[in-house]
C-alpha cells in the first residue's frame, strides 16, 4: 500500500503562482510512475502532467510551459510547479503512482483545490 497526501492549493489571482506537494509513505520513485490530474466540475479527470522512474516528463498541451514536475527522492515527494496560473486551470488536483508493469498498484491522493479568479 501507498498513502499519499496532497498540499499546496488555495486560491489565487490569475498570472500567479502555487507549488503543489504531494508526500508518499515510503521511497517509491524507483518502481512507481508519477502524476498530477485534475478534475474541475462536471468534467472528467485529466492528466496534467507526469514523471518516470526515469526522470522523463510529460505534460498536457493546455500546461506546457507554464507548470513543472519534479521529485524529491530523500523527501519522497513529487512537485507541481504552476505558473501564469488561469481560471480554466481551476479544479481539484490528484496526485497518482502507478506501479511500472502493475495493472493494480495504482494509487490516489485525496486532491487538492486550486481556484484562479480575481
Amino acid at each position: 500500500q501507498v498513502q499519499l497526501v496532497e498540499s499546496g492549493g488555495g486560491l489565487v489571482q490569475p498570472g500567479g503562482s502555487l507549488r503543489l506537494s504531494c508526500a508518499a509513505s515510503r521511497d517509491i520513485f524507483s518502481s512507481y510512475n508519477m502524476a498530477w490530474y485534475r478534475q474541475a466540475p462536471g468534467k472528467q479527470r485529466d492528466l496534467v502532467a507526469s514523471i518516470t522512474v526515469i526522470g522523463r516528463s510529460n505534460y498536457a498541451d493546455s500546461v506546457k510551459g507554464r507548470f513543472t514536475i519534479s521529485r524529491d527522492a530523500a523527501k519522497s515527494t513529487v512537485y507541481l510547479q504552476m505558473n501564469a496560473l488561469k481560471p480554466e486551470d481551476t479544479a481539484v488536483y490528484y496526485c497518482n503512482a502507478r506501479k511500472v508493469f502493475s495493472a493494480t498498484d495504482d494509487y490516489w491522493g485525496q486532491g487538492t483545490q486550486v481556484t484562479v479568479s480575481s
